[in-house]
């Protein structure tokens, strides 16, 4: 089990394998579908970006609104595949990990060799569960798409899992294999 912290260096980077489990802590960004699309486009017309990407991680999640004592409410993660259009160019430009359920493209992952970056998967249905690890939660863009705003999360030892590191490992892949030769 590897404790690590944000900003991601490229020697951390390179620590990190497919299977590890880690635990995460400091600041990351939620963003989701509208989200990535309004990056997107803030890109093409030359803008800065809502936060800055090199070193940084995205958490593809909503969080539901906090209850009373919570930083947020249930925060779980969504299929990361609706995203990939968008992530070959955030990692160009310094993104170094990204959180959330479900495989990814072949071209991610070609970009998560070339760029050193590194790809978490959380566990799904456990989003009241990994909700406890935010401590601290604010909206820094776009709150005009609610849930799928733009946050600043400061997380203390949320769980994940490496799914693709950047020497192609994939741990999906390597389950379906391992499961097709015990059967």
């Amino acid at each position: 089990m590897f404790e690590i912290t944000t900003p991601f260096s490229d020697d951390l980077v390179e620590l990190l394998r497919a299977g590890d489990r880690v635990v995460l802590s400091g600041v990351i960004y939620t963003a989701r579908d509208a989200a990535h699309a309004r990056m997107a486009e803030a890109l093409r017309a030359g803008e800065e970006l809502p936060f800055p990407l090199a070193g940084n991680v995205i958490y593809y999640v909503g969080p539901a609104p906090a209850k009373p004592g919570w930083a947020v409410g249930s925060a779980g993660p969504t299929t990361s595949g609706r995203m990939d259009s968008y992530t070959p160019e955030l990692l160009r430009l310094g993104l170094k990990g990204m959180i959330g359920k479900g495989a990814r493209s072949e071209e991610v992952k070609a970009a998560l060799r070339e760029y050193k970056a590194v790809y978490f998967a959380a566990t799904g249905g456990a989003g009241a569960l990994l909700a406890k690890r935010v401590v601290r939660a604010r909206v820094i863009a776009y709150p005009d798409l609610g849930p799928e705003a733009v946050h600043e999360f400061v997380v203390d030892k949320l769980p994940l899992t490496v799914v693709n590191d950047m020497y192609g490992g994939d741990l999906y892949l390597d389950g379906r294999r391992r499961y097709a030769r015990q059967r």
